[in-house]
């Protein structure tokens, strides 16, 4: 385990609340380390879909972690979620030991998911316009892709828990250089069998100069796989410098 516990601060991806993280998070505490788990803003049950931008679910994460007066944090982001980590990193300063990127999007400065893969372009656009309120649903021919690991009454469980996602959540961009110009720690988690993110796990970690870890599963893998989601998070951590969590302390 690391020099002194941790506190993880779990984003979640697009179409789902901090439930999502949470069995990896009960495995985190039960390892010695403090877990949080985000909804951002428009993913909560009941939440009003429009009047969301990508700057509001950055500021959530900042915010959260300043009101809670979080410390040696590590921000881990799945999917989507790693926009709103990104940016986030950027303000937090000390209080950040580490970000992890899980399936997650590494964002280029200046390029929305949309743009991340032609056929997502196309996709999203088409749903963002055809939708009243401007957001983008999950299909249920999609839910194999999400959780091929899982039967169809499992996957039919998981499609019952996800909302719509805000429509310029996917369609704005970061402004801000890779997390790895802050001097900090940085790891991707990839899963084997990922089937849904814009461009495959190792082109993404590749922008961090670094290679995956990999670990068993699909794209919603700390949901489906947390034994295996959480075992990967604790092993990265042990890897890192102790100067880094005591900087960020």
């Amino acid at each position: 385990m690391s020099s002194h516990p941790l506190t993880f601060v779990l984003v979640p991806g697009a179409y789902q609340g901090g439930w999502s993280w949470q069995p990896v998070a009960q495995r985190l505490r039960a390892a010695g380390h403090a877990a949080v788990v985000l909804t951002l803003p428009g993913l909560a049950d009941g939440d009003p879909r429009t009047g969301w931008h990508l700057s509001d679910a950055v500021d959530h994460v900042v915010d959260e972690v300043e009101r809670r007066d979080l410390r040696s944090v590590v921000l881990v982001a799945q999917s989507w979620g790693g926009y709103p980590v990104t940016g986030a990193a950027h303000r937090l300063g000390g209080r950040i030991a580490a970000v992890v990127y899980y399936n997650a999007i590494v964002p280029a400065r200046g390029v929305p998911l949309i743009a991340e893969n032609p056929d997502y372009r196309e996709m999203l656009r088409a749903a963002i316009e055809a939708s009243p309120d401007g957001s983008v649903a999950v299909t249920p021919d999609q839910m194999p892709l999400l959780a091929p690991e899982w039967d169809d009454p499992a996957r039919q469980f998981l499609y019952e828990l996800l909302v719509p996602q805000p429509g310029a959540y996917y369609t704005e961009a970061l402004d801000v250089d890779p997390v790895t110009e802050l001097g900090l720690p940085v790891a991707y988690i990839a899963s084997e069998n990922d089937l849904v993110l814009a461009r495959p796990g190792p082109e993404y970690a590749a922008r961090l100069g670094i290679l995956p870890v990999t670990v068993p599963g699909g794209h919603e893998s700390m949901l489906t796989r947390p034994d295996d989601a959480a075992a990967a998070l604790l092993a990265i951590s042990e890897k890192w410098p102790a100067e880094a969590e005591e900087t960020a302390g």
